[in-house]
C-alpha cells in the first residue's frame, strides 16, 4: 500500500471515528431532565450536521471528477 494510501486510511479512520463520537454525544442532548429545548433547535442541529456532511460529500465528488477530466494530454 501507497505511503499516501496509508496516511489516507489511517487519518479517514481516526477522523471518522471521532466525529461519529462527537455526533453520539449530541443525542444526550436528548435527555429531557437536563435540558430545555424545542423541535426548532433540534431541527437546526440536525439541519447544520447534514449540510456539512454534504459540503463534504461534494468535495470528494468533485476531486475524483476533476481527476477523471484531466484533459488533454500527448503523453503520460
Amino acid at each position: 500500500m501507497s505511503k499516501m494510501r496509508e496516511n489516507f486510511v489511517r487519518l479517514a479512520e481516526a477522523r471518522t471515528n471521532k466525529a461519529l463520537k462527537m455526533i453520539s454525544i449530541i443525542g444526550n442532548l436528548s435527555n429531557k431532565n437536563n435540558y430545555q429545548y424545542e423541535k426548532k433547535d433540534v431541527e437546526k442541529i440536525f439541519n447544520a450536521l447534514q449540510a456539512e456532511l454534504e459540503r463534504n460529500r461534494k468535495r470528494f465528488e468533485a476531486a475524483l471528477v476533476n481527476k477523471k477530466n484531466s484533459g488533454f494530454k500527448l503523453e503520460q
